[in-house]
């Protein structure tokens, strides 16, 4: 829930109004879609959401705790435990493998070396890539690289997913492959916060925000 928030920065000294007192609430296993031009706010609106970037004033609140009232760490702790974040640019590590990407959370969040391998090799095979697991994202199609990320979102079981244009570099099929498992993915119960500029994308949410101007 966001109650009253602004978010402005800096611009070549001019003062800019990212989010311009915002009120949103989002109950527990929605699906919406963020919509609106370049320059909106909608990726700001993502960051203040996910604890990644605090508002000028306003409210942030995850099941009834104030976001921004806890330390750097507590925020760090629970976006790992409760939020998921899908990029456009799927942010793989080259060097690392399928699985090796996959297991980034789990290791983070202090799974065993076993206990990484398996849910990584279990969340492969459910964006249907258990036949890839040792490729590098070099050796993967852009639409196997987004769906390595989205295994890689669910490793640690998220309750909410913040997509950002999660199909900007895809074609038409490939869209269609990836809002799929995101749909799934919903049904299992997660609430999926996800901006895009695309209108096929957005038809799959059940309700659509414009946001225009902050």
């Amino acid at each position: 829930q966001l109650s009253s928030v602004t978010q402005t920065y800096e611009r070549r000294g001019q003062i800019v109004t990212a989010l311009d007192n915002a009120d949103l609430t989002i109950p527990d296993n929605d699906f919406i879609a963020i919509v609106g031009p370049s320059g909106s706010g909608k990726t700001t609106l993502l960051s203040v959401l996910g604890g990644m970037l605090a508002p000028s004033t306003g409210d942030v609140m995850l099941d009834g705790q104030s976001l921004y009232d806890l330390s750097v760490e507590e925020r760090t702790a629970l976006r790992g435990q409760k939020i998921g974040f899908v990029f456009q640019s799927f942010n793989l590590i080259s060097w690392l493998t399928a699985r090796e990407n996959v297991q980034i959370p789990l290791m983070l969040s202090g799974k065993t070396a076993k206990q990484q391998e398996d849910r990584a090799m279990e969340m492969l095979d459910r964006v249907g890539l258990s036949d890839r697991t040792d490729h590098r994202p070099s050796e993967m199609s852009q639409g196997q690289q987004q769906r390595v990320a989205l295994a890689r979102t669910l490793a640690n079981d998220p309750q909410i997913i913040l997509a950002d244009e999660p199909t900007g570099n895809l074609d038409s099929e490939t869209r269609q492959q990836v809002m799929n498992y995101l749909n799934e993915f919903h049904q299992d119960g997660r609430t999926i916060v996800m901006v895009t500029h695309d209108a096929d994308t957005a038809a799959f949410a059940h309700r659509t925000i414009r946001l225009v101007a902050g």
